[in-house]
């Protein structure tokens, strides 16, 4: 019998809701029409894709004219990041950009290339064991000839939470833009923006429950933002494309029931999460729990092993049923390990044998238990190799 099929990879994507579903369905084929034209086909799809704007604004509290579609939160992270960094360089000659050292490719490679070929100054900020940033480092390079400063408000491979609002603060205080990518995030933590006192905020729907390929920006009002496409003048010009708006829909139907049930799904989501890191750290032997250890999503287990391959133990776990990753979703499959997993000052050996397990708002606890009868004895599996060389 082939072994039960069993998701625990849900940082790298979920499933769409089906409410989500229903809801974008009729736009497919029924109110297909360009948003941009003129006639009542048009202004039925405008209609749904202003009320989309609305619903995500709601939730994050800020006037729809501030929020932006892009095409995934990565997009949503380089307009953010390029767009402040031109802008402000053009508006008040800052030409420094400050990102922290555990920050998803979107925003770490986007700033290396403004670094390397458009003449910014970058500040990697370090990160302590658990994946923190200091203020009092914040604080230390802050200047007025910084263009934007980008901290992640939720880390996808170790989980661990950023205090954003008070990071926001200190820029704030010497008027340098700030933001957050919150593509993790926004699953299961308030995104007011109010609240935390962002000037750019990044999501993608596909992490709750929403579409693949449709992400949004918060782009609080007065903040400049060069458009890195150029074209129609379809988002305030800011990213120009015919609008995709079934997806528009998706993703504001999908962000809406996360922000009413959160508090239920993050309640489930951290039964599980604490039972899977409690069980692994007293079954697996010399297993280290990676992130930090209370400020993490609820959904959120991370952990390396010493002596196996991070890669090994993924085919294994699939071949048994359980879908789980290796650090970033991004990274699998390469033989280098993490520059998260580095950056907290594990030894490159170590950081090879990554494990990221994230359970969703309906994984069911007796698969979970199951996850944690195999865990064990496919770790020590992995590791006999090892040992009988040395």
């Amino acid at each position: 019998m082939a072994p039960a099929n069993v998701y625990l990879d849900h940082a790298a994507t979920t499933p769409v809701d089906p409410r989500v579903l229903a809801a974008m369905l009729p736009y497919f084929s029924e109110t297909y029409g360009n948003p941009s034209s003129v006639h009542a086909y048009g202004q039925r799809a405008e209609a749904a894709l202003e009320s989309a704007r609305e619903q995500v604004s709601r939730v994050l509290g800020c006037r729809p004219a501030e929020v932006i579609f892009t095409a995934s939160g990565s997009e949503s992270d380089n307009l953010a990041l390029r767009g402040a960094a031109f802008a402000e360089r053009e508006r008040r000659g800052a030409d420094t950009i400050l990102v922290s050292a555990v920050e998803h490719p979107a925003v770490l490679k986007t700033a290396r290339q403004l670094q390397q070929q458009f003449g910014f100054r970058l500040v990697v900020l370090p990160v302590d064991a658990c994946g923190l940033v200091s203020p009092a480092d914040l604080a230390e390079h802050l200047s007025p000839q910084v263009a934007v400063v980008s901290i992640l408000y939720a880390n996808n491979e170790i989980g661990t939470i950023h205090p954003i609002a008070m990071l926001a603060a200190q820029c704030r205080d010497l008027g340098v833009v700030f933001h957050t990518d919150a593509v993790q995030a926004a699953s299961q933590l308030p995104v007011d923006v109010g609240e935390l006192g962002v000037d750019l905020l990044a999501m993608g729907a596909h992490k709750f429950y929403g579409p693949k390929g449709v992400g949004a920006l918060y782009v609080r009002n007065g903040i400049g933002l060069l458009p890195w496409l150029t074209g129609g003048g379809q988002e305030q010009g800011r990213r120009p494309g015919t609008h995709n708006v079934p997806l528009a829909v998706g993703l504001a139907e999908a962000l809406a029931l996360t922000a009413a049930e959160r508090q239920s799904r993050n309640a489930h989501q951290q039964r599980l999460r604490d039972r899977i890191i409690s069980a692994v750290e007293q079954t697996v032997d010399g297993a280290r729990l990676t992130g930090h250890p209370s400020e993490r999503l609820p959904n959120h287990a991370s952990f390396v092993f010493p002596d196996v391959d991070g890669n090994a133990l993924l085919a294994a776990l699939d071949a048994r049923g359980f879908a789980c990753s290796s650090g970033s979703a991004c990274k699998s499959g390469t033989p280098e390990p993490s520059e998260t997993l580095l950056a907290l000052g594990l030894p490159r050996r170590l950081a090879l044998g990554s494990l990221r397990v994230t359970v969703g708002k309906d994984t069911d606890p007796q698969a979970v238990e199951r996850f944690l009868d195999i865990l064990p004895p496919v770790v020590a599996a992995l590791r006999r190799p090892a040992a009988g060389g040395k």
